[in-house]
């Protein structure tokens, strides 16, 4: 991977306490960035935090628990942030889980949970960074959204939709915002192993008959079935990667478009 030194510069990453979001909080540390996360889980943020300081003792790094779909706990943070570092670079908005569902089974406040979730958790706190990201040399927000934005499922209909949209959105905000200089971008990502596959891992174990298959095993027969081409789930670090490249001047002629990070699993030229 090219270096770049982004010492002085500030990331900010939603969802930050685990999975991606982590993964990339690191990436931006081993760069010399300070950090700032946040979730809504106050032990596992305390426990990412702890991780971090203690991989990386000397960073400047800034944890604090917000809702992204509250917006006076994300104007709360944006202002903290503020306070302790004083400006923003780079903004990764990162939030959400899918929901298996089909039309049929999916209830009005289904629908209207998934779209808040998946839109919201990006306009809000783009919202209240953006005054800060504008006074920077080189700004930058950056969007994990989905493959099925492109590559709709129908088991998961609600999420499948709210994903076209943001990527609709991430595009009309690249527009709008180019005149300031703020790149806008995302990550399509197809199965990256996360909190809920491995309870799915877990779930199998305790009701699978022996022999019993291993996490990888168990991941690659997944991957098989569903046809992905390099046969397996990806990493979290995988598609940090992808996020850090769109966050920083590696890609400072990038902006309205999104990186596949789905293994080959896109069906689509």
């Amino acid at each position: 991977m090219i270096q770049i030194d982004l010492t002085g510069q500030v990331a900010v990453v939603t969802g930050g306490s685990s999975g991606i979001g982590f993964a990339t909080a690191k990436l931006f540390l081993q760069a010399g960035a300070s950090v700032a996360i946040c979730g809504r889980d106050s032990e596992r943020l305390d426990d990412a935090q702890a991780s971090l300081a203690n991989e990386f003792p000397q960073a400047s790094l800034f944890a604090a628990r917000c809702d992204v779909l509250d917006a006076d706990q994300v104007n709360a943070f944006a202002s903290q942030v503020m306070a302790r570092f004083g400006r923003v670079d780079m903004l990764v908005n990162n939030a959400g889980q899918g929901r298996v569902s089909t039309f049929a089974d999916t209830t009005d406040d289904a629908w209207r949970d998934e779209l808040e979730l998946k839109y919201f958790s990006i306009i809000r706190p783009t919202r209240a960074f953006l005054p800060m990201l504008k006074d920077t040399p080189s700004p930058a927000i950056v969007c994990v959204n989905s493959l099925l934005a492109l590559q709709p499922e129908p088991h998961m209909v609600a999420t499948s939709s709210a994903r076209a949209g943001v990527l609709s959105l991430v595009k009309s905000l690249a527009t709008e915002l180019a005149p300031q200089r703020i790149r806008v971008n995302s990550i399509l990502i197809g199965i990256v192993e996360s909190g809920q596959w491995k309870r799915r891992y877990q779930d199998y174990l305790q009701h699978a008959q022996e022999p019993r298959q291993s996490w990888a095993q168990w991941t690659g027969e997944l991957a098989r079935k569903k046809n992905i081409p390099l046969g397996r789930f990806g990493l979290p670090e995988e598609a940090a990667q992808a996020l850090f490249y769109l966050a920083t001047t590696l890609s400072s002629y990038t902006t309205g478009s999104h990186i596949d990070v789905s293994g080959g699993f896109a069906r689509h030229v």
